[in-house]
């Protein structure tokens, strides 16, 4: 699917009526007039001449070789002159695609007035007197949304008829053209370290989220760390993501992701399920609009639920804030004070056990955060502003058990990771310690292969710079590390230890030892992985899982295992 279906008419508008428009296809098509003419004129007069002395002052053998040897270049002359010509008609084409689809398009401004309007609709939503005009004007959106989606359908339809028409000389050519940068696989990538084609950054590959199984090709992405098609921005994870440590497809922000379950984790994908269409910042779900909200079509902050207006609200299809509401199935008003719920201090907040403003679930402080403690339930769930999901700390997290900001993935310490157990930045795949990373198990900098240790590797278990070598097999197959002083398998960095064959760990110093089960998967410095109770799974079963710096036991972000301390407080 391509990138415009998902995205809405804020960024196809503005995509549509900036930049240069068709004004370089048509000078193209003048291009390729111009072309067609030469060529024509040279075919006409090369045949002229040597017709003109085969019939005139030169005779005999040599006379009749050349004529024979010419007269296939005069045709190869006149063939390049008639692509040409179709080349110039098939531009026009395009050109005349991206008119129509213009005039199709809603206009920017229009797009910016309806969101203004929403906006102040909502802010000045008192009692939900406003809920017709809201949804008169989301109603409204959702038909530009529509509007701009067809037109950019047509667009596409238009221009890709138009290339299918172009010789298949001149289409091999723009299918097979040299990548620009060290360290790339597949065609036309700008930058380092990409994995397929036409990617303009470094580091990025395709979606495959889990540590055991090399990236699929990626296409199409801007930016770095992106593990998918389509993706403008770093770190997202799916496709059609617009923004940072997005994990899904079509949102646009930061952080945006779907629901997890640590209480009950897939220890060989380790990852969250993919939220979609989100706009905003640490929004688990589908189709929310705002920041830290949890569910589906929600838009405003810290709600809980779905389709529902507004801030702090735990249920669905309210409109208002906190224990201040319009139900909107039942139609009437609820004023249950400002707090709603049990336990609560401050101001706005539905559930129980909350600090701050504009919360809902339970043990959450902050601002704007929803959720709640699955995992050790009646404990603390997270600290920080417009989290949502279990157990983060930090800003604008959708994941869970992550320590930083914008990261929709599972125990991550940084910032827009889209993986899981990422110690860095803009990682859109799993155990990487550093930047930019799509593949898994990387010790570096905008490597989209796995297990390397060093900058912009496109290969598999390469020590050094932009190298596109496969050294080994990676995944359940592997049987050798990047590095220095690694023990284990799937390793890179330096000093690790997966002891009793255990696998994937990324950074420096780190150790995982007695899981029976699974031992390993961690990233960062100076972590020591031991076994204990995670899930379903008892003590001896499984060690490791984390990230950060210095910590100590299992499934630990941060700094000094301080993530999961909050986690455990009452």
């Amino acid at each position: 699917m391509s990138n415009f279906m998902v995205l809405p008419p804020e960024i196809n508008s503005l995509l549509m009526f900036t930049g240069a428009g068709s004004a370089p296809m048509l000078d193209a098509a003048a291009g390729w007039d111009g072309l067609a003419s030469e060529l024509g004129t040279a075919a006409s007069s090369f045949s002229s001449v040597t017709s003109g002395l085969a019939v005139e002052s030169w005779q005999g053998a040599a006379s009749a070789a050349m004529t024979a040897a010419a007269a296939p270049y005069a045709k190869l002359l006149s063939a390049a002159s008639a692509q040409a010509t179709g080349a110039a008609e098939q531009a026009r084409t395009v050109a005349g695609a991206f008119a129509a689809a213009r005039a199709a398009t809603i206009h920017p401004l229009a797009v910016a007035a309806n969101r203004s309007a929403f906006v102040q609709l909502i802010r000045s939503n008192w009692l939900g007197l406003n809920a017709p005009a809201i949804m008169a004007a989301e109603g409204q959106y959702e038909q530009m949304w529509a509007a701009d989606v067809a037109a950019m359908a047509g667009y596409h339809t238009g221009a890709s008829a138009a290339a299918a028409q172009l010789p298949s000389g001149l289409q091999q050519f723009l299918q097979n053209l040299p990548n620009l940068g060290v360290g790339n696989k597949g065609n036309a990538n700008v930058g380092n370290g990409n994995t397929c084609s036409g990617n303009i950054g470094f580091g990025n590959s395709g979606f495959g989220n889990s540590q055991l199984v090399p990236p699929k090709p990626g296409n199409n992405n801007i930016g770095s760390g992106n593990n998918g098609n389509y993706n403008v921005g770093a770190g997202n994870s799916g496709n059609g993501n617009f923004g940072f440590g997005n994990f899904g497809n079509g949102n646009i922000g930061f952080g945006n992701g779907g629901p997890t379950d640590l209480a009950n984790p897939n220890l060989f994908t380790f990852s969250p399920t993919p939220g979609n269409n989100n706009v905003g910042m640490g929004n688990t779900g589908n189709g929310n609009f705002g920041l830290g909200n949890l569910g589906n079509g929600n838009i405003g902050g810290g709600n809980t639920g779905n389709n529902n207006i507004g801030f702090g609200l735990n249920g669905n299809s309210l409109m208002g804030v906190g224990g201040a509401y319009y139900d909107l199935a039942a139609g009437q008003f609820h004023f249950d004070g400002l707090n709603s719920g049990s336990g609560n201090i401050g101001l706005f907040n539905s559930g129980t056990n909350n600090i701050g403003f504009f919360n809902s679930g339970n043990g959450n402080i902050g601002l704007f955060s929803a959720g709640t403690n699955t995992v050790y339930p009646g404990h603390l769930n997270s600290f920080g502003f417009a989290n949502s999901g279990t157990g983060n700390l930090g800003f604008g997290n959708a994941g869970s058990g992550n320590s930083g900001f914008w990261n929709s993935g599972l125990l991550n310490t940084g910032f827009a990771n889209a993986g899981s157990i990422n110690t860095g930045g803009w990682n859109g795949n799993n155990l990487n310690t550093g930047f930019f990373n799509s593949g898994s198990a990387n010790t570096g900098f905008g490597n989209s292969g796995h297990v390397n240790t060093g900058f912009w590797n496109a290969g598999n278990l390469n020590t050094g710079f932009g190298s596109a070598i496969d050294q080994g097999p990676v995944g359940f197959a592997a049987t050798s590390n990047s590095g220095f002083s690694n023990i284990g398998v799937g390793v890179s960095g330096l000093g690790n230890t997966a002891a009793n064959g255990g696998h994937g760990i990324s950074g420096f110093f780190n150790s995982a030892s007695g899981g029976s089960l699974v031992t390993g998967v961690s990233s960062g410095f100076f972590n020591t992985g031991v076994t204990d109770v995670i899930g379903p799974f008892p003590s001896g079963m499984v060690s490791g899982f984390n990230s950060g710096f210095f910590n100590t036991g299992l499934a630990n972000s941060g700094l000094l295992s301080l993530g999961r301390l909050i986690m455990l407080a009452t």
